[in-house]
């Protein structure tokens, strides 16, 4: 398999796992017309050649504390090899940047940041982003509530 030359049944495989990653075999197999072996091939091929990645549980952030969202937007001052993997490396390391994305427009980078509340955003403002090399700007904006959240993608 080779990117983009998917043919119906592999898309339908990663369809139906997007929706529920625990299904077996079994229920796969129906789910998207094969039988339980040649089911089974093609997401082991889909998992071998990088098409799936891993499998994970979604969990409820709000369930576990983490009730803020903010998208920062970061603009670097220099954009030197070492910034820039300064702060990709910083971005990487701290389990409240849950994305980091390189951009186009007013800044370089948009990071979406969770944390439990505006103080322990604060802190990581003052504790982190602000003293990184490089950082010459961040603005934030905090979600208000969340209109859609979907981790599959459009198929």
């Amino acid at each position: 398999m080779k990117n983009h030359t998917l043919d119906a049944s592999s898309v339908k495989i990663l369809a139906a796992l997007q929706k529920n990653s625990r299904l077996s075999t079994a229920e796969l197999a129906e789910a998207v017309g094969l039988s339980a072996t040649p089911c089974w091939r093609r997401q082991k091929e889909l998992e071998d050649n990088g098409y799936i990645t891993r499998y994970a549980a979604l969990v409820d952030r709000r369930k576990v504390g983490l009730m803020v969202c903010c998208l920062a937007h970061v603009s670097l001052n220099r954009h030197s090899a070492g910034v820039v993997e300064a702060f990709e490396s910083a971005m990487q390391a701290r389990a409240e940047v849950v994305e980091c994305y390189e951009t186009t427009g007013n800044s370089d980078y948009t990071i979406k940041v969770i944390v439990p509340d505006m103080e322990a955003y604060q802190n990581f403002l003052h504790e982190v982003m602000f003293k990184l090399q490089g950082v010459s700007q961040i603005n934030t904006n905090v979600a208000l509530r969340e209109v859609k959240y979907q981790t599959a993608l459009p198929l």
